[in-house]
């Protein structure tokens, strides 16, 4: 599992419910591109037959979250927003080593990072709109336990790779870089 070396600022939080409409265009892109993830690992490894399954069923998972986020943002009157990139995400994965098992490795532990990352701030939403009273508190705890389950199966499809030493090994690295990067990072009402 993966334990963050760095929290999220309540500043972060308070930006996110300041700007919530704008949070969720982004919470769903997040998703989307969750789901087209999972579906990458499967065109890209065919032959590691251990990760088909289990991103297969990850990818469909993110689908529907993605379709649960659009909902909502369609009962408000929002529209999906443009494809962009993702500073946080971008920066996790220019850290992926080369050579066929360590790329496999590295390009796992980044998606479960992102989901650990992603797994406390959907819980850290949750917390704050319980405590404003709106009814999205539940969708985002659920949403923030899924997100959990999904760390700890990039973690584990990892150590089908590598030993499991050097996996925490390497998961203990890209946490480091990981702390520094959120850091630095402005906040935005954004997942990431």
């Amino acid at each position: 599992m993966f334990d963050l070396r760095t929290v999220t600022k309540k500043a972060w939080l308070d930006g996110v419910l300041a700007d919530f409409d704008a949070f969720l265009v982004d919470h769903a892109a997040c998703e989307r591109k969750a789901s087209a993830t999972g579906l990458s690992f499967v065109s890209r490894y065919p032959d590691r037959k251990f990760l088909i399954e289990p991103l297969i069923e990850f990818a469909r998972e993110e689908l529907e979250h993605f379709h649960r986020v659009y909902k909502i943002m369609a009962e408000r009157g929002l529209m999906l927003g443009d494809d962009s990139k993702d500073a946080y995400v971008n920066a996790l994965l220019k850290q992926c080593r080369s050579g066929v098992d360590a790329l496999l490795v590295d390009r796992l532990l980044v998606a479960g990072i992102v989901e650990a990352r992603s797994c406390e701030r959907l819980l850290m939403v949750a917390g704050g709109l319980r405590d404003a009273g709106a009814v999205l508190s539940d969708f985002y705890s659920d949403l923030g336990r899924a997100e959990s389950r999904h760390h700890a199966l990039f973690f584990r499809l990892a150590r089908h790779v590598d030993t499991e030493q050097r996996v925490r090994e390497r998961t203990d690295e890209l946490l480091d870089f990981e702390a520094q990067l959120v850091d630095s990072l402005p906040y935005r009402p954004a997942v990431h």
